[in-house]
């Protein structure tokens, strides 16, 4: 078993990543009754499976495979979605080398306001300064255009599509494997790209003032 992934509170302008806890159960089943039809390649909770939904994450990080985070709005002071690092990489020697940026979900009333993009800013800054990875991997069904543009606007790198790669979450495909779109930004790309995601919350910010 390896050891937890060091998961803090992440504070930005717009968004708070808090632990996952049960405590944001009942903002996140709302959250995630509010347009299904957004989520058609990604699995999010119904409202009556979040309590196990949070169980599953904790389980998940007792293992030391991922640090599940709730995203909470700073406008409202309530937890619109969720997102995680997870699946990390050890190298003998060396330690943590990689990691990957996923199980994220937003409310469809908060996506398209900057809350995705800087709590992708606050990830990937976590993971290349204080955990001192060489390398963050994003992963999205390679079906999702709407997935892969947030993920190319947020900086990371297209590398290619894995095969039959892992289960889809698409309806009507329960059973079934889906192509996976991975992107990555590696440390020397990160000064560029955090300067980018920088700017681009900036534009948001003025536009919403």
């Amino acid at each position: 078993m390896e050891p937890p992934i060091d998961g803090p509170v992440l504070q930005g302008d717009r968004v708070r990543l808090e632990p996952l806890a049960h405590a944001h159960a009942a903002d996140l089943a709302a959250a995630a009754e509010e347009g299904r039809d957004r989520y058609g390649f990604t699995w999010v909770p119904r409202a009556d499976e979040v309590g196990d939904y949070i169980d599953q994450q904790l389980e998940r990080q007792s293992q030391g495979r991922l640090a599940p985070y709730a995203q909470i709005d700073l406008a409202t002071g309530r937890a619109v979605g969720a997102t995680a690092l997870w699946d990390p990489r050890h190298l003998p020697g060396r330690g943590l080398y990689a990691i990957e940026v996923g199980f994220t979900w937003l409310a469809a009333s908060a996506q398209g306001t900057g809350l995705n993009a800087e709590a992708k800013l606050l990830l990937f800054r976590h993971a290349f300064t204080v955990l001192g990875v060489e390398r963050v991997d994003l992963k999205t069904d390679a079906r999702n255009a709407r997935s892969r543009a947030a993920i190319e606007a947020a900086g990371a790198r297209f590398e290619g599509v894995l095969r039959n790669w892992s289960r889809s979450w698409a309806p009507g495909e329960d059973g079934l494997l889906r192509d996976s779109a991975i992107f990555s930004i590696t440390r020397a790309e990160w000064p560029d790209t955090e300067a980018a995601l920088e700017k681009r919350l900036a534009r948001i910010r003025e536009r919403c003032a």
